[in-house]
């Protein structure tokens, strides 16, 4: 029961302490908004066409790689620790996940998810409506500006 109290306090601190943030950040500061700030800012320079355009869908992938192989990491720290001590059963429950996260890296990698780069669109990877996806992340932006006026 003491040790949920230690952690309902530690809550409780963490908590007061984002609110009174919040809270002297928003009697501070002023308040004059306008138009320059409330236009969209691209990286310092003047927005040219419509700036909700759709990104590269090559961008999103690397994201959710990114993701997959962060936990990955996450998990073979612990792993590693534990392997010291038991490591017999620590290297027959961390085989078939490293094996698997190795597997999934050499899927990847040969199905070109991996290149930036590519010389020719694959036609192989398609969603389930059909759609090319490999055609839709290599679309020009203006292209897709163009079609969504007409």
């Amino acid at each position: 029961m003491e040790q949920l109290l230690s952690i309902a306090i530690f809550l409780g601190f963490g908590l007061a302490f984002v609110l009174i943030n919040l809270l002297v950040g928003k009697v501070v500061r002023p308040a004059m908004p306008n138009a320059e700030k409330e236009a969209i800012y691209e990286c310092g320079e003047p927005t040219i066409g419509n700036s909700w355009v759709q990104f590269d869908l090559r961008f999103y992938i690397v994201a959710l790689f990114y993701l997959i192989f962060d936990v990955e990491v996450a998990m073979i720290y612990p792993w590693a620790v534990v392997y010291r001590e038991m490591p017999l059963v620590a290297l027959v429950l961390g085989a078939p996940f490293i094996g698997i996260v190795i597997i999934g890296y050499a899927y990847e990698w040969y199905s070109g998810s991996l290149d930036w780069v590519r010389s020719s669109i694959n036609t192989s990877f398609k969603g389930t409506a059909g759609i090319n996806m490999h055609q839709l992340a290599r679309r020009d932006p203006e292209v897709i500006e163009d079609e969504a006026t007409t």
